[in-house]
């Protein structure tokens, strides 16, 4: 049994069958890709495993325990943390205080605008943070208002603060979207070593084949809704159904 297990999930709007009968195991410790052509499903799905959508059948156990029906921040508090497709974070204040942002929310549960001031008196919340910025090669740039980083800096903020949760399950949602090749390389290199010095699973929606195959342990392909099979990126690439459904040719070459 995985860390995450989905077991015949489904989800209408209205007329538009969204996800139909969705089986999905991601083992501890694996780093799992679920890929799709666009109206797959793969959105709805992510949605459904951070509280944003509630299913209309199925389960979605997380460690042992159902996720459904829990408002996104008690999901994050089981250990569950998203980055999201655009990125997250408080383009107004300073890398620092966004770091943080999120060391507080974490030791507290909740935080208050109003209380940024006060943080700075916080010794674990400023060393935390500290912290975190020098594991993720921010600490130069503690003092940037981090709506001037580039979008590579802004996602290797946002999985900062995201790790800064301490989470079990990371949920990466096309987290090299808009970027540049370099940038690109530059985030498969970072999770690659997040994988490698942390307890952690990832989960990780992409349309990018280059950072799927770089990364993933297992694929999982959806199509209309549906999972239409899950192995290894080996497999995959080779697959005459996810050619035909998704990736072509060239793309698998």
């Amino acid at each position: 049994m995985g860390i995450l297990e989905v077991k015949n999930v489904n989800k209408r709007f209205g007329g538009l069958q969204a996800l139909g009968d969705v089986n999905l195991s991601v083992a501890e410790n694996s780093c799992h890709a679920i890929i799709g052509p666009n109206g797959a499903g793969k959105s709805t799905l992510l949605n459904c495993l951070v509280g944003k959508l509630i299913p209309d059948t199925g389960s979605v156990m997380f460690d042992g325990q159902s996720v459904l029906g829990r408002k996104p921040y008690e999901i994050n508090q089981m250990g569950i943390s998203r980055v999201f497709q655009t990125p997250e974070i408080f383009g107004d204040l300073t890398v620092m205080e966004n770091m943080m942002i999120a060391c507080f929310a974490q030791r507290d549960g909740a935080f208050k605008m109003h209380a940024i001031g006060s943080m700075w008196k916080e010794k674990d919340i400023v060393e935390k943070a500290e912290h975190m910025l020098e594991s993720m090669n921010l600490a130069e740039k503690r003092d940037m208002h981090t709506a001037s980083m580039s979008r590579g800096d802004k996602r290797r903020m946002e999985i900062a603060m995201c790790l800064s949760q301490e989470p079990r399950l990371l949920l990466l949602d096309e987290p090299t979207a808009g970027m540049a090749r370099a940038d690109t390389n530059n985030t498969i290199d970072l999770l690659k070593k997040i994988k490698e010095e942390r307890d952690i699973t990832i989960a990780i929606i992409e349309h990018d084949m280059h950072v799927v195959f770089s990364l993933a342990e297992r694929i999982t392909v959806l199509a209309q809704g549906t999972p239409l099979v899950e192995d290894t990126p080996e497999k995959i690439k080779g697959h005459p159904k996810v050619r035909e459904a998704y990736l072509g040719e060239a793309q698998v070459a």
